[in-house]
């Protein structure tokens, strides 16, 4: 991707939800909400605070996030359609369960 994100901004991608319900009801386009859960793309170097300092971000390229239905501007860079947001926008990570171990 030819696009870096400036201060406290990053690039998300949305993860679509599925166009099935658990009923295996078919959900049509026009009534699907845009998901609020997408993969981070790129991130900025960060904020400066008072003393001018870099603080670095807490979101990493690659990590699941949730965001606020209405946040970030929505850009199409290569083809792709990709949400712009400050960091204080997302929600939270989604941290992927650690699949259980079975006792021997």
């Amino acid at each position: 991707m030819g696009f870096r994100p400036l201060h406290d901004r990053l690039v998300v991608r949305r993860i679509e939800a599925d166009e099935k319900t658990a009923g295996g009801i078919i959900i049509p386009d026009t009534a699907k909400e845009k998901p609020a859960e997408g993969e981070v793309v790129a991130v900025g170097p960060g904020a400066r605070n008072e003393k001018g300092e870099i603080v670095a971000l807490d979101v990493r390229p690659g990590d699941r996030v949730l965001f606020g239905k209405w946040s970030g501007t929505e850009v199409k860079i290569d083809g792709n359609d990709l949400l712009i947001m400050k960091e204080s926008d997302i929600l939270g990570i989604i941290e992927r369960a650690e699949p259980a171990q079975k006792a021997a």
